[in-house]
C-alpha cells in the first residue's frame, strides 16, 4: 500500500475513533456509514487473529475451571 492510502486510512480511523467518542460522550447517534467502517475493521482484526492462532475458545475452558473449583 502506498503512503498516501496508509494516511488516508489513519486519518478516517482517526475521525471514527473521534465520532464514536462523541457518541459515547454526548449520546448523538452514531452514522451508519461510520459504524460500518469500525465494523469492517473488526471482521478485519478477527479474521487476521483467526488465521495466526486458530479459534481461540478461552471462555470455554475458563468457566469449566472455575466450575471445577
Amino acid at each position: 500500500m502506498n503512503s498516501t492510502g496508509t494516511s488516508v486510512d489513519a486519518a478516517q480511523v482517526q475521525a471514527d475513533e473521534a465520532a464514536v467518542i462523541e457518541h459515547l460522550l454526548t449520546g448523538k447517534p452514531l452514522d451508519s456509514e461510520v459504524y460500518r467502517r469500525i465494523h469492517a475493521r473488526a471482521e478485519q482484526i478477527t479474521a487476521q487473529l483467526r488465521q495466526r492462532y486458530g479459534d481461540m475458545n478461552l471462555a470455554v475452558d475458563l468457566i469449566r475451571d472455575i466450575r471445577d473449583e
